[in-house]
């Protein structure tokens, strides 16, 4: 319900189940752009990590994020079960860090859930910052976070 009743409005509002280009272009270089004016700086850029089969070069699986602002976001990290448990996931981390200290970040975010990987960040120095419940009960989503230090 508008919160003029009695007036009509010039703009409706929707919610849907999809992100189509317009939508996605119109609020993110809006979003973009007023950062970019605050901040002065605009070095946001996608990274990916990606690993592929050597003979017919179809993706397996990696890691994509990006970086902004010296912050290296982890977003999505996936690597099916029969390449889990042998260090390409390690591999796969280490070069996603690498770049984003190369592109001058200090610090890096990502969130797991419970039943995903949390361990395996923390053994290789991330740090939960929080967690919240979300369902099926008894699982949390977990933020978490690691500094990364200089390229020497």
């Amino acid at each position: 319900m508008p919160t003029h009743p009695h007036r009509a409005l010039p703009y409706t509002i929707s919610v849907s189940a999809t992100i189509d280009a317009e939508v996605e272009h119109v609020i993110l270089d809006g979003l973009n752009a007023y950062n970019d004016a605050i901040t002065g700086h605009s070095d946001r850029q996608a990274l990916s990590v990606v690993v592929r089969d050597r003979d017919s070069q179809r993706v397996l699986g990696g890691a994509m994020g990006r970086t902004s602002l010296g912050l290296l976001f982890l977003d999505l990290f996936y690597l099916p079960a029969a390449l889990r448990g042998v260090g390409l996931g390690s591999e796969i981390l280490e070069q996603f860090e690498a770049e984003g200290r190369r592109r001058g970040c200090v610090s890096a975010v990502l969130y797991t859930i419970s039943f995903q990987a949390p361990a395996f960040y923390e053994r290789r120095g991330w740090r939960a910052f929080g967690e919240i419940a979300c369902s099926p009960e008894g699982t949390s989503r977990v933020f978490m976070s690691k500094t990364l230090q200089a390229a020497v």
